[in-house]
Formats: structure tokens, C-alpha cells, sequence
């Protein structure tokens, strides 16, 4: 059995570097461009953290859905996000991933991830950023958490919604047709992208 790094995974290994800024109006330093290429991005940034989870030894599922009105969800059985209060943000780890620049578990030393992909850290917040809204529900220490932002910023806080004795994250988000120049997706584009990460993944199972 392959040796999962890091068991701990808490509010203590997301680091904070520097604040959320500009995202919006400089998103092509972020995701390369609006055109339809960096609308399909934003589904990968979020899949990546997914297979991070996965990397890690604790995702094995990920699903991935076009909903009604180009809503994007993406939902994994990983460990979830961390819901503890961050001690430098103040706000849960959870809400501080998605909203501060550079806030996440993938920059080495006591962080929870051995290895990662995607925009290390970036990801989450810039997705959150190009975003009309994202919704983000985490399955974690027998409960369940939902957060709500709207370009950028929180509508509703992290709160515990319910209970569950399964974890991983769920994100639903909808791309800022101000900021974009499409966002319709490729079904195909997706579908391809989403079948080699699964491919070049061991044990994780991508739909």
C-alpha cells in the first residue's frame, strides 16, 4: 500500500502568502486567456484539486457534471477541505482557499500535499474570482458545510448544514459572462482533458 504524506490536514496546512487581488481585472495572468480556452481552464483548476486529493492517497472518485445554464459542478470523496478556523485569516480554512490569492495546502514543508498540480494555491480563488457564483459544499468530521460567493466575494459564510459520516467536496460554479467572451462548453474538449488526467492518475476514477 502506498504511503499516504501527511495525515494531518487542518487549518494549519493552508498558508496564506498575500491577499486576493486583480483577478478580475488581469484574468489572463491567471488562466492564460477569456477566450473559450480559459473557460475550460476553470474546470480544471478545480478538478486538480481533486487529483491532488487523489495523489495524496484519499480521493478514488471524481465527478464531473455540465449542468442546465453552463453550470459547472465537481465532486470528489477526498478528504474535504478544511473547515477550522485559519489563524491568520480569522474565517475557515475552507473560505479562506477561496477567496484569498496564494491560500492553500500545496506549498510544501507541513502542507498536506506531497506533490500537486494545477495553479498551487491559485486555483480555487481564481475560479472563485471569474465566477458570477460558486457554491461549496464539504463533507468532513461527521457534517456537513456549505459557502456561497459571488464574484469573488462571500454571500454566506461557511456553516454547518447537516451530518455525514462521508467526506470529500462538492463545487458548483457558474463563469462571469463579464469576464468571458463565451461560456459554453465543449462537452468533448472536457471529456478528453478529463480522461488523461484519469489515465495518468493511478486508482482515481473520473466520470
Amino acid at each position: 500500500m502506498e504511503e499516504k504524506y501527511n495525515h494531518e490536514y487542518g487549518a494549519n496546512q493552508i498558508q496564506v502568502l498575500e491577499g486576493l487581488e486583480a483577478v478580475r481585472k488581469r484574468p489572463g495572468m491567471y488562466i492564460g486567456s477569456v477566450s473559450a480556452r480559459g473557460l475550460h481552464h476553470l474546470v480544471y483548476e478545480i478538478v486538480d484539486n481533486s487529483v491532488d486529493e487523489s495523489l495524496a492517497g484519499y480521493c478514488t472518485k471524481i465527478q464531473v457534471k455540465i449542468e442546465p445554464g453552463n453550470v459547472i459542478s465537481v465532486e470528489d470523496n477526498g478528504r474535504g477541505i478544511p473547515v477550522d478556523v485559519h489563524a491568520k485569516t480569522h474565517i475557515s480554512a475552507a473560505e479562506t482557499v477561496y477567496t484569498v490569492l496564494h491560500a492553500g495546502g500545496k506549498f510544501g514543508g507541513d502542507s498536506g500535499y506531497k506533490v500537486s498540480g494545477g495553479l498551487h494555491g491559485v486555483g480555487a480563488s481564481v475560479v472563485n474570482a471569474l465566477s458570477e457564483w460558486t457554491e461549496v459544499t464539504i463533507q468532513r468530521d461527521g457534517g456537513i458545510y456549505q459557502m456561497k460567493f459571488e464574484r469573488g466575494k462571500t454571500v454566506e459564510s461557511l456553516k454547518r448544514i447537516g451530518d455525514s459520516d462521508k467526506t470529500g467536496t462538492k463545487v458548483r460554479f457558474l463563469a462571469d459572462s463579464q469576464i468571458f467572451e463565451t461560456t459554453e462548453y465543449t462537452y468533448e474538449v472536457l471529456q478528453n482533458r478529463l480522461r488523461e488526467m484519469a489515465f495518468l492518475t493511478k486508482g482515481l476514477y473520473i466520470s
